[in-house]
Parts: C-alpha cells; structure tokens; sequence
C-alpha cells in the first residue's frame, strides 16, 4: 500500500477514526460521577504536587536556577512529555491483539487503529499539556514566544511514538512475550532518560551514553522551551527525527508484509 493510497483509505474512514477517538474519551470516564472533571482534576493533581512536594517541603532546586519552582517545571515538562510517548508505544504495542474481533468481522483500514491510539493520547496529552501551560503563566514562568518550538517537538514525538508503536503491535501479534519484555524495558527506559535528574549531574562518562537515547534528546528539548525559555538543539534532534522516519517507514512496510497474516495469527 503506497502512502496516497493509505491517506486516502484514512480519509474515506475519517467519521471512524474520529468516532473512536471520541468514543474511547467518553468511556474512559463513563459511570464516574465527575465525568469529564476527572481530566481536570488529574493532572492538576499531579502538578500542584510536584509543586509542593518538591518546592517546598523538599526544597529542591535545579542546577543553574535560583527559582524555588524551577525543579518543578522541570520535572512536569519531563513527566507530562513522558506520559505522551508511553501511552502511544504501549497501547500501541497491544492495539492489534485488543481489537482482535473488530479486525476479523469488519472490513476497515487496520493502520487506522495507531492512528486512533495516536489522537486519543494526544488529546490525553494536550488536556493536561493546558493545565501546566496555565500554571506556567499563573507562576509567572511562560517561556514566550520561544513557545511556538513545542509543535514541531510535540510531532516529532509523535512520529516516533507512532511508528515503534506499530512495530511492537505487529511483533506482539506473532511473539506475545514482546508486550511483555516492552512492559518491563519501558521502566528502565524512563529512568535511562534525565526526567528526574538533570543530564549535568552525571559522570561525563554517562553523557554519549545518554545521547544514545532518542527520548532524552527530545525530554531535553521540551525542558530547554519550559524551562529555560531557549529553542531546542534542533541539530541534537535531527537524528531524532531521521529515527522516527525510518521507523515510520518500516513499521507501515511491516505491517503492509504482516497483514493477512496477523489475521490468522489473531
């Protein structure tokens, strides 16, 4: 399948796609008596704890920064940015086999499933993304007009997300211990990247280590705009995103190969 002809089958599938997104939003909070207010309260939770918790009872302080909130923002920017890319990855790792009835009794374009995933997590994403952004103004702490950086980072880090995404679901489909092994290096993965600790605090040693890891050039990135105020190292993110094309590309020529397998696999 050429990339034209999967646009125009996404296309021609749009009122399902979009019909999903809303309709997995909808579920995630159905029979709850807030509704919708639980994708307020959430992560506005976890920021006015990290703020409390981090500024004031432990006193932290970021390397370089005299704000008592700095250590903050750079923990919720690292967090929040995280979240975006382990919900796609690991949804996206499990999307073939949790779908498996609809992939077998209806007729659709299955490569719609990642892109669902993809906009669901978005949207998760850009709720709580809002949140911080109206903390970041209340504290005084909005970085201006290097902001407008966070759209080319934020698809950046969806393009990567996405396409390892798809990879992990075809493979999971034929070797189920991969959603499994992917559960556990997803965890050493989040601590292999300067989420909790700033980069500068290790060895040097460590550092070509850590630029081995596409997240922490991109967790870097989204630090740098919230909370530096600087553009990112669009040249440290340039093979980023030669990463995420060549994964794009292998995942959707993957699954293309896999497809009518994975059928009689599922």
């Amino acid at each position: 399948m050429m990339l034209p002809a999967l646009v125009r089958s996404i296309l021609a599938y749009r009122s399902f796609v979009l019909g999903s997104v809303k309709r997995e939003f909808q579920a995630k909070y159905r029979n709850t008596m807030l509704g919708a207010a639980w994708t307020i309260l959430n992560p506005l939770a976890m920021i006015v704890v990290y703020t409390v918790i981090f500024s004031k009872v432990m006193n932290s302080r970021l390397p370089g920064s005299s704000s008592p909130l700095s250590y903050s923002i750079y923990l919720c920017a690292g967090v929040i940015s995280w979240g975006l890319f382990a919900e796609i990855t690991s949804r996206g790792q499990s999307m073939f086999i949790e779908n498996a009835n609809l992939i077998k009794k209806i007729s659709f374009p299955r490569i719609s499933l990642p892109l669902i995933i993809a906009m669901s997590a978005t949207v998760n994403f850009a709720i709580i993304f809002a949140l911080f952004v109206g903390f970041l103004i209340v504290s005084g702490h909005f970085p201006g007009w290097v902001f407008v950086a966070v759209v080319p980072v934020l698809l950046l880090q969806i393009a990567l997300s996405t396409g390892l995404g798809i990879i992990l679901g075809v493979l999971n489909v034929f070797f189920r211990d991969v959603g499994q092994f992917f559960g556990i290096f997803v965890q050493f993965w989040f601590w292999l990247t300067p989420i909790v600790y700033p980069v500068n605090i290790l060895p040097a040693a460590v550092h070509p280590l850590i630029d081995w890891n596409p997240m922490a050039r991109i967790v870097n990135a989204w630090q740098a705009i919230l909370v530096h105020g600087q553009a990112p190292d669009w040249a440290a993110l340039a093979p980023v995103a030669v990463l995420a094309i060549l994964l794009c590309v292998f995942s959707l020529r993957l699954f293309r190969k896999r497809s009518a397998e994975m059928v009689d696999e599922l």
